[in-house]
């Protein structure tokens, strides 16, 4: 795996047809500066808005990946950004004047072909790799999907499907090396579909572009060629259309025994290029199709916002998520105000777990109460609010020349008192972020007894 980021050398364009638009689009593949990532941008509308490529960005999973920001759509992109993440560039501007790319042969060859012709550059930084340390998984047990990502050097992808088709069977392959398998043995695998599948994909306004030189149809019928010709005619199609001997419709001839699984794995490949980065894992996938992959790529990019999150501000203590030295780097507080020892658990724009350690040594029990030491209430919120200030600045850049403002504490309740030698674990949600200003759930808990809850409107504002 290459260490420095890439992109293409020169600007390469192709026309053609979206499969499930029908319109005519031509894409150009641009370079881009360090750092761009891929982004598809829409010439065609004003301001040619950007869209990036990242699973923040999916508003649909239906027979292909849809990416939207700020009501500009991108169909179908899956064939493209996995000729991307095949190639391993990490950073080019898509342009396109129409909302979705040709699907020129249904695989991924056309474009890595022009990109190839473009010539790929190694820019002077380096690449982030999202390295997985402990095996994760995504399931869905009522269709029989299962994906699972298990550390690994490089990246590596074996996949199976078994359709219960004499044409398909149970087919498995495996990736390897990117480098030196992906432009030969999987890049040329096109896209298939069922017969029985076809007239209902064009029923509900899909597959407009669709046809036998850019898809394999596979007989899954028992009416013979009667249901062959009634699907021609209900889609107008033009040519000979039959049966095949291979269960194949026209008996076309596969590009590999198993090109189905491979274009499977092509599939994968793509919509995994929505996490942002690189990665290094074995992907063990069954039966996977568009949703169960960005659902994945979700978890996986969440992953990613964490240990970027960790890098950014040092090293940890190995028990930690961030210890007392990185949280001094987020948050402004000092002693003896600094009401937070440490952070154990953060998903970045969602949840924050964090300790602080109750000692007898803390100032305020000198009065509160002598004799009968107990944590005042609003230093358990004050601490619940601090440990919502990490979340949030966290999301920010140069969070040193931030501060965190709370404008209202909601439904505030205590439901047991905090003595000296407690330890609590505040757990905050946010439920809204909206133009620097959010809302948060806060419980805090010593064991696992709630001690108090509370919601929290805050503002991030310059120091």
């Amino acid at each position: 795996m290459y260490h420095k980021q890439r992109t293409i050398a020169g600007r390469r364009s192709l026309s053609g047809t979206g499969l499930h638009t029908g319109n005519t689009c031509t894409m150009t593949f641009c370079p881009a500066e360090p750092g761009h990532g891929i982004r598809f941008v829409r010439t065609d509308l004003p301001d040619c808005p950007e869209v990036p490529a990242d699973v923040d960005h999916v508003v649909e999973t239906a027979r292909g990946t849809t990416l939207e920001r700020n009501g500009a759509r991108v169909y179908t992109v899956e064939h493209v950004l996995a000729a991307l993440a095949g190639l391993q560039l990490d950073n080019v501007r898509i342009e396109l004047d129409n909302n979705e790319p040709p699907i020129m042969d249904g695989s991924a060859k056309p474009y890595v072909d022009v990109l190839l012709e473009a010539g790929l550059e190694r820019q002077p930084v380096d690449k982030f790799y999202l390295e997985i340390d402990a095996p994760m998984a995504y399931s869905e047990s009522e269709r029989n999907v299962d994906l699972i990502v298990a550390p690994s050097d490089d990246l590596r992808i074996t996949f199976m499907i078994d359709y219960q088709n004499p044409a398909l069977g149970t087919q498995y392959t495996s990736l390897v090396d990117l480098e030196k398998e992906f432009v030969e043995e999987f890049a040329p695998a096109r896209t298939f579909c069922f017969l029985s599948e076809v007239e209902a994909l064009k029923s509900a306004g899909l597959i407009k572009g669709g046809s036998l030189d850019n898809a394999i149809v596979i007989y899954d019928s028992t009416e013979g060629q009667v249901e062959v010709d009634r699907i021609k005619a209900a889609l107008n199609l033009n040519g000979n259309v039959s049966v095949g001997r291979t269960g194949i419709i026209n008996d076309t001839p596969l590009r590999f025994p198993n090109e189905p699984v491979r274009h499977k794995t092509l599939d994968l490949l793509g919509d995994l290029l929505l996490i942002g980065v690189p990665f290094k894992g074995h992907v063990l996938a069954a039966r996977s199709g568009h949703k169960a992959n960005v659902e994945l790529a979700k978890k996986m990019r969440q992953l990613y916002k964490t240990k970027k999150m960790v890098s950014r501000f040092g090293g940890n203590d190995g028990e930690a998520l961030l210890d007392i030295t990185q949280i001094q780097k987020i948050l402004p507080h000092r002693y003896p105000f600094l009401l937070i020892d440490r952070v154990i658990d953060m998903i970045p724009e969602k949840r924050v777990v964090a300790l602080k350690n109750v000692t007898i040594n803390e100032p305020f029990f000198n009065g509160h109460f002598p004799g009968h030491p107990i944590m005042p209430g609003v230093m358990i919120l004050e601490a619940m609010a601090q440990a919502g200030g990490l979340l949030l600045l966290n999301q920010v850049e140069c969070p040193e020349e931030k501060v965190v403002y709370f404008m209202a504490i909601d439904k505030a309740r205590f439901r047991r008192p905090v003595k000296p030698g407690d330890q609590l674990r505040f757990e905050l949600t946010m439920k809204a972020f909206r133009r620097n200003t959010c809302r948060m759930v806060g419980e805090a808990f010593v064991d696992d007894d709630l001690v108090c809850n509370a919601e929290l409107m805050a503002m991030v504002m310059d120091r």
